[in-house]
């Protein structure tokens, strides 16, 4: 729990950091820019998914490829669903990072793992529908760093829990002195 907290905490600022940026310069969104946001946003998320499994140049490495891909998948969405292509999006990312954890620590099926990436977006998803607003409806003075730091990082937090929660059985397997048996070391 302690790793999910902290993870989200990062990521809460670093969004909450985006979103100032996003207002000081007066950025009109284009899909350029979110593509970019996206990119570091899940660079930041690699490195907290690779951190967890002990391998952080790896996680940060494929980061960015899933921002990317979830950014793309905004953009072809938002034609359809308008700014309600953010939840697809904002799942699909969850579970290419549930799948890349599995990757980097291969202790869990696949099945398993996409399972575990669905429950991450599902609940996260709610999570960053109920701080939606922040974004859907802004204040006139712009972006309260503080608010929207704790915003970000309630929406961060249920997908972290999910993502890093041992799971009990097979693949979260610990032994006597309490340590999980990962082949990493988690």
């Amino acid at each position: 729990m302690v790793a999910a907290a902290m993870a989200a905490l990062a990521l809460g600022a670093v969004m909450a950091l985006g979103d100032v940026l996003w207002a000081a310069m007066q950025l009109r969104h284009r899909a350029v820019y979110g593509i970019v946001h996206g990119a570091v946003m899940c660079l930041c998320l690699g490195v907290a998914v690779g951190l967890r499994v002990r391998r952080p140049i790896a996680g940060a490495l494929a980061g960015p490829v899933i921002g990317v891909a979830a950014a793309v998948a905004f953009y072809v969405l938002v034609r359809w669903l308008g700014l309600a292509a953010m939840f697809p999006a904002w799942m699909l990312f969850w579970i290419l990072f549930a799948l890349l954890q599995r990757q980097l620590r291969p202790d869990e099926t696949l099945t398993r793992a996409a399972q575990r990436g669905v429950i991450a977006a599902i609940l996260s998803g709610l999570a960053f529908y109920a701080i939606s607003g922040i974004w859907t409806r802004p204040s006139p003075e712009g972006p309260n760093v503080l608010v929207h730091f704790a915003a970000w990082s309630f929406a961060f937090f249920p997908g972290f829990l999910v993502l890093f929660w041992r799971l009990r059985g097979r693949a979260g397997s610990v032994d006597s002195s309490g340590r999980g048996l990962y082949k990493r070391g988690i």
